[in-house]
This record gives C-alpha cells, sequence and structure tokens, in this order.
C-alpha cells in the first residue's frame, strides 16, 4: 500500500472528491475518469493516469471495507476457550458445575468466584477470601470453610450440612430456599444480616454457644438473633 504525506491533490475535472465504489458506475458523470488525476509530493507535481486513478480510488475503497469486516469479525468470533472461564476475577479455573470433592482452596483469594452447583464435599476453603462467591445449588458436605471471608456469599439451595464454619464471616451471605446447615460447626461463625428461614435460625440458636468471632467480635449467638 502506497502512503502519501504532504499531498495536495487538483483536479482538470473539478471534481470535489475522490471517486468511491457508488460513483464508479455507468453513469454520464462517472465517464469523467478519463481525466488525469495530479498531485503534489515533496514540491514535485506527479500525474497519475486515469485508469491508475480510478484503481487507486477502489483499492483505497476496498481496503477500507476489508478492515471493517476484520474487526466486525474479530467481534464475533472469540475463542471458545475464552468464552466462558465459569470462574471469577481472581480464580480463572473453571468451577461452575464441577466435581471438586476435596480440592484444596485454603487460603485462596476467589472474590465472586461462581461455584454454582458444583460438588465441593470435603473441599478445603480454611481461611480462603470468598467475598461474594456463588454456591447456588452446590453441595458442600463436609467442606472446611473456618476463618472463611464468606460476606456477601451465595448459599441459596446449598448443601451446607456438617460443614466446618468455625470464625468464618458470613456476613450479608444468602442462604435462601431449602439450604441447610444441619450438623454445621459455626463455633464463632458472624451470621450478621443473613436471611435464615425460621427453622434454620432455631437450629442454629441452638447449638451456637457464647464464643464470639475471632476477626468481627461479635458473639454467634447475637448474630443469629437468638433469644
Amino acid at each position: 500500500m502506497v502512503i502519501l504525506s504532504n499531498v495536495s491533490l487538483f483536479s482538470c475535472c473539478n471534481v470535489s472528491q475522490k471517486p468511491s465504489l457508488s460513483s464508479l458506475s455507468n453513469s454520464p458523470s462517472s465517464r469523467n475518469s478519463h481525466c488525469p488525476l495530479r498531485y503534489s509530493q515533496e514540491g514535485k507535481e506527479v500525474v497519475v493516469s486515469p485508469l491508475r486513478s480510478v484503481v487507486w480510488s477502489l483499492g483505497e475503497e476496498v481496503s477500507k471495507r476489508s478492515l471493517l469486516a476484520l474487526v466486525s469479525a474479530s467481534l464475533f468470533f472469540v475463542d471458545p476457550a475464552l468464552a466462558f472461564k465459569g470462574g471469577g476475577p481472581y480464580g480463572q479455573g473453571v468451577t461452575r458445575g464441577q466435581d471438586l470433592s476435596g480440592k484444596d482452596f485454603s487460603g485462596q483469594t476467589l472474590i465472586r468466584q461462581d461455584f454454582k452447583t458444583s460438588i465441593l464435599r470435603q473441599a478445603n476453603f480454611k481461611g480462603a477470601k470468598l467475598l461474594g462467591a456463588s454456591f447456588f445449588d452446590a453441595d458442600l458436605t463436609g467442606a472446611d470453610l473456618s476463618e472463611a471471608d464468606l460476606r456477601g456469599a451465595d448459599f441459596s439451595l446449598a448443601n451446607v450440612t456438617k460443614v466446618n464454619l468455625t470464625n468464618a464471616n458470613l456476613e450479608g451471605a444468602t442462604a435462601t430456599g431449602n439450604t441447610s446447615f444441619k450438623g454445621s460447626n459455626i463455633t464463632g461463625a458472624d451470621f450478621t444480616d443473613v436471611p435464615l428461614r425460621d427453622d434454620q435460625r432455631e437450629y442454629l440458636c441452638k447449638i451456637a454457644d457464647g464464643r464470639v468471632n475471632a476477626t468481627t467480635g461479635n458473639a454467634t449467638r447475637d448474630t443469629l438473633l437468638c433469644n
């Protein structure tokens, strides 16, 4: 492709702009292509033959359209491997709808991680940062969530039975539907602003002791609004 710098165009046909594809038809006006194209480059006048000037314009239009087509294609065709990670901004592995039983996530930063519908039995999340993570409809039976930061996490429809929640911070977490905490260790867990079903709240209050969360300083029974 030829790139012209400091170019001034002159026309003997009084045409105010270069021909486009739409103007290169069989109409009488398009037959002015016999007029040579003159331009100045670095102080020298250059004359382009009529045919060359038409080809030049055609090439410029085709180049522009090819570039637009390439850009458009790049927007619609994405590498399938990058289309869905199923993870989160800090954990890019596929964790949604997976069998991750016994997997070790301890101490990891997994903010807004997507664990929807995954099997996480006996998985280790001890001390992990799981703010806003989704465990929607996941099976966490026997998992270790002790000392985990679970603020804003979603446990809707999740199976949270026999889970170790010792000193876990669940402030603002969601636990709607048939979420079950049966058999879980909630020593020092913080349930501040967690919307629990009446039967679940009653059950947790029966097993909660007077200990406080090591991070927030809030007593478990107080965060559960136990009488």
